[in-house]
């Protein structure tokens, strides 16, 4: 999986959730049954002061993914989560 090799490499690792089931309505209004990836690492920076690096490298991830994954839908999100260490 290329987004595990990039997280991993690029941000010292990742987490990958399988088995996650979601239902959606399609673009043509049928009932999707889904099964979902949940891949999430941290980004050592604050996203107070790197927002546009981050957004950039946000949107380069969507943009690989819709190429190589034959989805209706992607999402990509970014969020700042304090974490006391």
């Amino acid at each position: 999986m290329a987004f595990e090799e990039e997280f991993t490499y690029a941000f010292g690792g990742c987490t990958i959730v399988h088995g996650i089931h979601g239902h959606y309505l399609s673009k043509a209004g049928a009932k999707i049954h889904d099964r979902i990836n949940l891949i999430y690492t941290d980004l050592p920076l604050a996203l107070s002061t790197n927002f546009e690096t981050v957004a950039r490298y946000a949107d380069e991830l969507r943009h690989a993914a819709e190429k190589d994954l034959a989805e209706e839908a992607i999402l990509v999100v970014v969020t700042q989560i304090y974490h006391s260490v």
